[in-house]
């Protein structure tokens, strides 16, 4: 057996499987409004040994920071979770269903690897409907057991059902995403 070389990792940036998380190292500048907390926007609906996720919000944006915050919610209790750290992911896709799962998906890699951040709040700083391009910051802190509640342990996301709903003219937005658990 041959002795292969320790990956080396830049404290900034984590790159596996094409993915890159930034860490932002300039939490002194985080504003007032960094810390509000949107309303949620979301619920748990039954289904057969998963749980679908159903998200709304005034924008299709909105709907989906909401889906992320409903994927974290389920994980543990917000209410144990501080803003303590920020990240940057980015996620895109050829179509607006491949982008809803890959932005769920980058969100929980951050979860499931280094940093294992539990995000309080995610704010969507670029959501490009014609290139299927997100970037997103992610607000929250590293997951300790014995400070935040286990929840379910969320194993991937699935496009089983997936629906992205978008009738502006009737300022409805919501998705649907099943999760496996």
């Amino acid at each position: 057996m041959t002795d292969r070389p320790q990956p080396r990792y830049s404290s900034c940036v984590f790159h596996a499987h094409l993915r890159t998380i930034r860490m932002d190292e300039e939490l002194g500048e985080l504003t007032e409004n960094d810390f509000i907390i949107p309303p949620v926007k979301y619920e748990y609906l039954d289904h057969t040994a998963d749980v679908q996720l159903h998200a709304w919000g005034d924008s299709l944006k909105e709907a989906f920071e909401q889906c992320g915050m409903a994927m974290f919610g389920y994980m543990t209790d917000l209410n144990y979770v501080q803003i303590k750290q920020v990240h940057t992911i980015e996620a895109s896709a050829d179509d607006m269903m491949g982008l809803l799962y890959h932005f769920l998906d980058e969100l929980l890699f951050l979860f499931s690897a280094e940093p294992y951040l539990i995000c309080k709040k995610v704010m969507i700083t670029e959501f490009n409907t014609e290139e299927f391009r997100i970037v997103c910051k992610c607000y929250g802190e590293e997951f300790e057991i014995g400070k935040h509640p286990q929840g379910s342990e969320v194993k991937a996301i699935t496009y089983s059902a997936m629906q992205i709903i978008e009738e502006p003219k009737d300022n409805k937005f919501e998705v649907f995403v099943i999760i496996d658990i």
